[in-house]
């Protein structure tokens, strides 16, 4: 694995875990979300990551994909039920006085945006520490 490799790798998981707390901001905005009698209600969205090699310019010419990054292939969305809430006296209620709200759970969130905001800085310190060792190694080709 060569250095750029590393910068690759953790750029990648750097951008995967952006796309990932936007959409739990996305579904935490939509966690009080309220839908009109047989309306459709907001569904929370999970990402989806997939290994993906990673090759620079380096890497291409000598046909190396042995380092792989991470990707966002897309999202799906939570299967669990919508908070039904009763209400009678909403303008949202059904006939049987129930108020159909988005299916977010406000801790779960929470729970993967402290994982993801972990993942992220874990990526960072990857890259700062990467640095580091660059800058020693060029040090060390100085002449003093």
């Amino acid at each position: 694995m060569r250095g750029a490799d590393i910068f690759a790798i953790a750029g990648s998981a750097l951008d995967a875990q952006n796309n990932r707390m936007a959409v739990i901001a996305s579904n935490l905005a939509n966690v009080d979300s309220v839908t009109s009698p047989g309306g459709t209600p907001y569904r929370a969205q999970n990402v989806v990551f997939a290994a993906t090699p990673v090759t620079g310019d380096e890497s291409e010419s000598e046909g190396d994909t042995g380092s792989v990054g991470v990707d966002v292939v897309g999202t799906v969305q939570s299967n669990a039920p919508p908070k039904q809430q009763y209400d009678p006296g909403s303008p949202y209620a059904d006939a049987s006085g129930y108020v159909t709200g988005s299916n977010v759970s406000q801790i779960s969130q929470m729970v993967d945006l402290i994982d993801s905001s972990n993942s992220y800085a874990a990526s960072v310190a990857v890259l700062q520490q990467a640095s580091h060792v660059d800058q020693q190694m060029l040090s060390s080709f100085q002449v003093s």
